[in-house]
């Protein structure tokens, strides 16, 4: 087991209005993230009951490459392009015990 592994959750719950507005900003993420090095997998998710609800798996070699990426142009266009379409961002750093 690679002690150094980060197991990232984000959970995004976006007003309904923009819905699919930021859907499209989130699968713009995907193929550019999982190029990235240190990422082992970067998966989005939505919620079957709460359409509004998004959540990223996210598994990364070192938390400091996890750093290098949150800290990306691409994030950054991201969180700007959705600024104030978002309702509620939880993310929660994890790391495998078992």
């Amino acid at each position: 087991m690679n002690n150094n592994q980060l197991t990232v959750i984000a959970r995004i719950l976006v007003k309904p209005e923009k819905k699919e507005f930021v859907k499209n900003e989130l699968l713009k993420l995907i193929e550019i993230t999982r190029k990235e090095e240190g990422c082992i997998n970067y998966d989005l998710h939505q919620d079957n009951e709460n359409k509004n609800l998004f959540l990223f798996y996210e598994n990364w070699s070192s938390r400091e490459l996890w750093q290098k990426h949150i800290n990306n142009s691409h994030i950054s266009d991201y969180r700007k392009a959705t600024e104030g379409a978002i309702e509620e961002f939880t993310l929660n750093e994890m790391t495998l015990i078992g």
